[in-house]
C-alpha cells in the first residue's frame, strides 16, 4: 500500500476553514469521534483515528492492572499506559469498540496507541517497573516457551531474554490482529502505531524489556510507526526528533515508514530541527503530527512556520 504523506494536528480543537493554505492535510483525533469526522469533510481533511488499546482507568478496573516482580500491583500515578494482557474479557471489549467503528466511519488510517506493557515515558525519570506476574501470565509464558518456572524472581534472573521475547510476542501478535480487523473491512486504511520514542538501548533496554515494543515483530501489523517526541516533557532537546530519525535506520524496517509527532509545547523549535535535518540528511519524517497543534494554525505567522516545515519536508521525501 501507498502511504501518503500526511501533515497535520492532533487533538479536537476547532481549526479554522483556511487551514489546507498552510499544508495541513489531515488531523488526527481521538476514537471514532462523530463530530472530528464530520469537520474533516468540511474542511478536506484526511480523517485519522487515533485507537486506544491497552489503557484503561484503573481506579474503576483494578483488575486490570499489571502484577509487578514484588508480587503486587504495580506502581503508578495519574499517567500510565499497559493493562493485564491476561484479561481476555477487557481485549474483547477492545476488539468490540474497534469493529463498530470500523462499521460506521472510513478514516484514513487508524493509529493504535499504547500498544505495550505497563509504563509511561513522557516524563525525563520513567518510573520503569518490571511486569505482568499474574498467575495467568507466568502459566501462559511457560506453556509457549515449555519453561517451568514459577515466580517473578526466577523469570527475570534465569530467562529474562525468554520473557522479553514473549511479551514482545504478545503485543506483536494482538497489533496483528488489530490491523487484520482493520483491513478486513478497509483495505485501504493506514494502520499506525504510537511508540515509545526511546532507541533499543535507552534506559538499560527499557523499549523491548518494559514496553515490549520490537519493530521487527510490529512491521508486519504496521505500517507507520509514529515515536512520540515530546521534547519539554521527557528533559530533551529541540533536536530530539532528528536524532531520532537518523538513528531510526538501524531498527526500523526499510520498508516501514516512521511519521514524527512532535508537541505543540515545543513548537518551533522541533519542527524547525526536524525539517533541518531532513534537507541535510535526506531522512525525512514521512509527514508530521502535531499535538496539540490547532491554536497554532489561528496564528498566521505560526501557520507559516509549519507550512515552510511541510514544503521542506516535501522536497525531500
Amino acid at each position: 500500500m501507498t502511504v501518503p504523506l500526511l501533515f497535520g494536528p492532533y487533538g479536537s480543537a476547532e481549526l479554522p476553514w483556511h487551514v489546507r493554505d498552510y499544508g495541513v492535510n489531515a488531523v488526527w483525533f481521538h476514537g471514532f469521534n462523530e463530530l472530528a469526522f464530520a469537520a474533516c469533510e468540511e474542511r478536506g481533511l484526511e480523517a485519522c483515528v487515533e485507537f486506544k488499546t491497552f489503557r484503561a482507568d484503573f481506579a474503576r478496573h483494578p483488575e486490570l492492572i499489571p502484577v509487578g516482580a514484588d508480587g503486587q500491583p504495580i506502581r503508578y500515578g495519574r499517567s500510565v499506559q499497559g493493562i493485564c494482557l491476561s484479561q481476555t474479557e477487557h481485549l474483547a471489549y477492545i476488539e468490540r469498540q474497534l469493529t463498530e467503528g470500523l462499521e460506521r466511519f472510513r478514516p484514513k488510517g487508524i493509529w493504535l496507541d499504547y500498544l505495550t506493557y505497563a509504563g509511561w515515558f513522557e516524563t525525563p525519570e520513567p518510573d520503569l517497573q518490571e511486569s505482568c506476574f499474574c498467575e495467568s501470565c507466568i502459566e501462559e509464558f511457560c506453556g509457549s516457551t515449555g519453561i517451568d518456572a514459577s515466580s517473578p524472581t526466577e523469570i527475570l534472573i534465569r530467562y529474562a531474554s525468554e520473557w522479553q521475547a514473549h511479551k514482545c510476542g504478545k503485543v506483536a501478535g494482538l497489533a496483528l490482529r488489530y490491523a487484520g480487523l482493520i483491513r478486513s473491512k478497509q483495505p485501504d486504511c493506514i494502520v499506525g502505531a504510537y511508540m515509545c520514542p526511546w532507541t533499543p538501548e535507552e534506559f538499560d533496554g527499557a523499549l523491548g524489556r518494559i514496553f515490549a515494543q520490537d519493530y521487527a515483530l510490529l512491521s508486519e501489523a504496521i505500517d507507520v510507526f509514529t515515536p512520540l517526541i515530546y521534547c519539554r516533557k521527557s528533559g530533551r532537546t529541540p533536536s530530539w526528533g532528528s536524532e531520532w530519525l537518523s538513528r531510526s535506520t538501524e531498527f526500523v524496517p526499510r520498508e516501514r515508514k516512521v511519521q514524527l509527532i512532535l508537541d505543540a509545547l515545543d513548537f518551533p523549535d522541533s519542527l524547525k530541527e526536524t525539517a533541518k535535518a531532513t534537507a541535510a540528511e535526506g531522512n525525512p519524517s514521512w509527514g508530521i503530527q502535531l499535538f496539540g497543534g490547532a491554536p497554532i494554525f489561528q496564528d498566521k505567522d505560526q501557520a507559516k512556520l509549519f507550512q515552510q516545515a511541510v514544503e521542506a519536508i516535501r522536497q525531500h521525501a
